[in-house]
């Protein structure tokens, strides 16, 4: 399969970003220093191409029962401008992806991840033969760009009129709107995936350029950073936010990632009767925190110990930046999921002590 760039490769280059394989894509790993953008976003904004994501539009008089049949969430029920985080599962109930749908005046927007948006759109559109829907895969024309920080708003705000600002601050979270931004007619959304206030822009692939040269000439000098793949996993992990093929995956399920609540069992969907059944069998193992005392942080696939023996397996690890100690997330056998529960991980032949805590790890002051 060839490699894949988005069309904000020249712009990456000219910052001197490190690339690296994402689910097909080259992507910016970081520019200079993960640390200093992890920093930045949380203290100031940081600036994303998140251009590697899925963009479906799903459109026709069936639109909203279809979705509700694809999907796990009742996407029916959303309100127009409107987001719902929700999942896509096999007939087993495995989880295929989580993406994000948007309903917009005529139609609603599906935004699967980067590695699994082809699976997706062909699962879309296996669902959609009994239904009077169009899928169309606007992934290949579509490029994505995220402002995320508490200072996204302010700098976003100067690209706006002023007839339209307001579009924007009364924008609420999981929401979106069509403004005005850089001379252009966008669809933003106040959405993202670093456990801070931000906002990312749906722009065709002709305009992203332009568009993140504009957001990049308006802010002030170190008040916006732009920001690799590392800094956003460092920074989805303190949120306590799952990563598609860590902590989610074919072989699991939404109750045991802590997911259950978007799981609407009141409606047939694809998946339902697998998924009901799991529910009532109830999880051999749960999706927890851990934060340890240490300074050593564990990788995926470490072993988790209760009193030597295995008790559950890391998904996701590594330094926190904000908090100063190691995180990690990880499945965990029930009986040892209690908050403040005192449990080891393996780290290479080393046993060192970390305890369930409560998700997530940070929470912005809001």
């Amino acid at each position: 399969m060839p490699t894949k760039y988005t069309a904000l490769r020249a712009e990456h280059e000219r910052l001197g970003a490190s690339f690296t394989d994402f689910g097909g894509w080259q992507m910016p790993l970081k520019y200079r220093s993960e640390l200093a953008e992890h920093h930045a976003v949380r203290r100031s904004a940081g600036l994303f191409d998140l251009s590697h994501m899925g963009e479906v539009w799903v459109t026709g008089p069936d639109a909203a029962a279809f979705l509700d049949h694809a999907l796990v969430g009742k996407i029916s029920a959303m309100a127009q401008g409107k987001a719902k985080y929700s999942l896509i599962c096999a007939e087993d109930g495995g989880v295929i992806d989580d993406l994000i749908t948007y309903r917009r005046p005529d139609a609603f927007l599906v935004v699967p991840n980067a590695g699994n948006a082809e699976t997706v759109v062909a699962a879309l559109a296996e669902r959609a033969k009994d239904f009077a829907v169009t899928v169309d895969d606007a992934s290949a024309r579509t490029s994505l760009i995220a402002v995320q920080g508490p200072k996204a708003e302010e700098i976003l705000l100067r690209l706006i009129p002023a007839d339209q600002q307001q579009l924007l601050t009364e924008l609420k979270y999981y929401a979106a709107v069509e403004v005005t931004l850089a001379g252009r007619n966008l669809l933003v959304a106040r959405t993202g995936y670093t456990g801070e206030d931000g906002f990312e822009i749906f722009v065709g692939n002709d305009d992203a350029a332009e568009v993140w040269q504009a957001i990049e000439a308006v802010a002030e000098d170190g008040e916006l950073t732009p920001c690799g793949l590392a800094a956003r996993d460092s920074l989805r992990l303190e949120a306590g936010m799952p990563l598609y093929g860590n902590e989610l995956s074919r072989d699991g399920d939404p109750y045991a990632a802590g997911l259950g609540g978007v799981v609407a069992l009141s409606k047939d969907f694809v998946g339902r009767d697998a998924l009901a059944q799991r529910k009532e069998a109830g999880s051999a193992r749960k999706l927890v925190g851990l934060a340890g005392a240490g300074r050593r942080a564990p990788r995926s696939h470490y072993p988790v110990l209760k009193d030597g023996v295995v008790v559950g397996e890391i998904t996701s690890g590594q330094p926190s930046p904000t908090l100063g100690v190691p995180v990690a997330l990880a499945y965990v056998d029930v009986e040892h999921t209690e908050p403040g529960t005192a449990l080891h991980v393996d780290l290479r032949g080393t046993p060192e002590p970390f305890e369930v805590t409560t998700l997530p790890f940070y929470q912005r002051q809001k």
